[in-house]
C-alpha cells in the first residue's frame, strides 16, 4: 500500500520558518516533520510514499535526492562522480519514495488526483504534510476494511484554544477549565480511499476537503475512525515550538517507532 502526504501548501500562518522552505521540510528535532509522518507510518509497514509537492518543492526533491548522503558516512571517488560507496545503513533503506510536482497553485484534491498514475490502481493511505499523531494505522486499515465503505477519515476531538469558564446565575464562575475537548470532530487526516474515489470523486480543481468528501458522506460511502490519542497539527509557531519541546524533552507521544 502507499501513502500520498500531502506537501505543496504554503504554511502561510508559519512565516517564520517557512519563507525559504515547504512547511512540511520544517524540523521537529533534526528532521522534518515529513519524515516524522512517514516514520510514523513506516511502523505500520506502509513504506512506499507519493508525495505532491508545490510552494518551495524543490527543497523536498533536494532532501530525498541527498538522502544516503544525509544520512550515511561515504566515500566519493573523485574523477568519478558516479561512483560513491555508502559505508552504513539507516532505518529507511526500505523506503520508496515518488515526488511529483503538482504546480503552486494546486488545491488538495487536484494534488491527488495529479499522483492517481503512480498509486497503481490500489487502496491508499492520503494525510496531510504538517500533522503529527500516534494514530494506530494498522487498526485504523481494519477499521476500514470492517466498514466496507469507499472511505475513511482519522477523525479527533481537538483542544480548544482557550479556557472556558462556566457561569452560575449570580454571575460566579461555577467551573474552570483549561483548554478542553471541543464537542465536534474534525479531519486529523490519516484517511483511507478505494481506487475508485480517486477516479469518481476527484477532479483536478477539487478541494478535497470540499466537495469529494461531501459527496462520499451523501452517498453514505464515508466512514470515521476515531482517534482518541495525540494529535497535533503545526500551523503556527507556537505549535512548532510546543512538538519541538516534546520531542526534545524524549516526550513525543507519536514516536510509535523503535529507536534509530
Amino acid at each position: 500500500m502507499k501513502a500520498v502526504i500531502l506537501a505543496g501548501g504554503l504554511g502561510t500562518r508559519l512565516r517564520e520558518e517557512t519563507e525559504f522552505r515547504p512547511k512540511p521540510m520544517v524540523e521537529v528535532g533534526s528532521k522534518p516533520i515529513l519524515w516524522h509522518i512517514m516514520k510514523i507510518l513506516g511502523h505500520h509497514g506502509v513504506h512506499e510514499f507519493v508525495i505532491p509537492i508545490g510552494y518551495r518543492g524543490e527543497v523536498i526533491k533536494d532532501y530525498f535526492v541527498n538522502y544516503e548522503a544525509r544520512n550515511n558516512d561515504f566515500t566519493v571517488h573523485l574523477g568519478q562522480p558516479h561512483r560513491i560507496e555508502f559505508h552504513n545503513a539507516h532505518l529507511e533503506s526500505d523506503w520508496s519514495v515518488t515526488v511529483v510536482d503538482t504546480g503552486a497553485d494546486t488545491m488538495t484534491g487536484g494534488r491527488v488526483k495529479q499522483v492517481v498514475p503512480f498509486l497503481d490502481g490500489e487502496r491508499c493511505i492520503v494525510t496531510y504534510g504538517d500533522g503529527l499523531a500516534d494514530v494506530d494505522v494498522t487498526k485504523l486499515l481494519a477499521f476500514h476494511e470492517e466498514q466496507g465503505r469507499l472511505a475513511t477519515v482519522t477523525t479527533v476531538r481537538p483542544l480548544s484554544r482557550f479556557g472556558v469558564l462556566e457561569l452560575d446565575e449570580s454571575g460566579g464562575v461555577a467551573r474552570f477549565r483549561e483548554k478542553p475537548k471541543v464537542d465536534g470532530y474534525v479531519n486529523a487526516g490519516f484517511m483511507v480511499f478505494e481506487p475508485s474515489v480517486l477516479d469518481d470523486y476527484l477532479d483536478y480543481d477539487s478541494v478535497l476537503e470540499e466537495a469529494p468528501l461531501e459527496a462520499l458522506a451523501k452517498d453514505q460511502q464515508l466512514a470515521a475512525y476515531r482517534h482518541e490519542g495525540f494529535w497535533q497539527p503545526m500551523d503556527t509557531y507556537r505549535e512548532f515550538t510546543m512538538l519541538n519541546e516534546l520531542w526534545d524533552a524524549g516526550d513525543a507521544p507519536w514516536k510509535v517507532w523503535p529507536d534509530g
